[in-house]
């Protein structure tokens, strides 16, 4: 790989003269510079990825990593977009985590805990020992969300794991078995179809698009050209940040209100 200048994925660049580290990738050596992550040095050795990389910002949790760095006992779990190489790292790619996802219609539902005493009673089964929560990437307190479903609070369950990935990594801990991502999603679902008040301003806006008050709006896309969509795009309008309550778009042809 001599002569190499960037990390392939985003065109990262190495800086000249950075010093090269050895990791290892499936139990073969590679030799990659410092500072890079571990999804930007496998693509430096070679390795092209068509599956197990999503989004490269720590979103989406498709990169699950597990390795282990020398000297050190611990099997570690990271992120491979976000996770920086460190020296005699030994890596392995998981392209996804298998769990079980149970089959259900969330309109035949009740927001209950025997819910998931049907559908998911290996939740049941937790042992309050917290490797879940030292697990997530996305630093959840993973325990605590299985804990309140088991007392009853489903709420409390949807707003702590509201951050969740879906990256698995908390289930590859638990001695128990948990699949926890499955779990705290019917969780949300749960909690924002039957225990979250419903949004006047919502229904509102459901009227209006059914009403057909955006539809020459589409149209209106519809007959430009795609460089003039493209300069719409560049050169459209941001809202200030931090946000100022009395910031008003200078296009306000796009605004529909309709009064009460």
């Amino acid at each position: 790989m001599e002569g190499l200048k960037y990390a392939v994925g985003d065109r990262t660049i190495v800086a000249e003269g950075a010093k090269l580290i050895p990791i290892y990738v499936m139990g073969k050596r590679y030799e990659v510079p410092e500072t890079l992550t571990i999804m930007k040095a496998l693509e430096y050795v070679g390795y092209r990825f068509i599956r197990g990389c999503g989004c490269r910002a720590g979103a989406c949790g498709a990169c699950v990593t597990v390795y282990r760095t020398s000297g050190d006992y611990r099997l570690k779990f990271g992120l491979a977009c976000q996770t920086v190489i460190e020296p005699n790292m030994y890596l392995v790619q998981i392209p996804f985590v298998p769990a079980n996802k149970a089959i259900y219609d969330i309109n035949q539902l009740s927001p209950d805990i025997f819910t998931f005493e049907k559908l998911y009673p290996e939740t049941f089964r937790c042992l309050a020992c917290n490797t879940c929560t030292k697990a997530c990437p996305m630093d959840i307190p993973v325990m605590d969300c299985i804990q309140s479903l088991i007392q009853g609070d489903i709420k409390k369950c949807a707003e702590l794991s509201h951050p969740c990935i879906m990256c698995g990594m908390c289930s590859l801990r638990c001695p128990a078995e948990i699949q926890h991502p499955f779990v705290t999603l019917l969780a949300r679902r749960l909690y924002g179809k039957y225990l979250t008040p419903k949004a006047k301003h919502l229904e509102k806006r459901i009227e209006q698009i059914k009403k057909g008050m955006f539809d020459w709006m589409l149209d209106e896309l519809m007959e430009i050209s795609l460089e003039d969509l493209k300069e719409r795009y560049t050169e459209r309008e941001f809202e200030p940040e931090p946000y100022d309550p009395d910031w008003h778009p200078k296009d306000r042809r796009y605004l529909i209100i309709e009064e009460d």
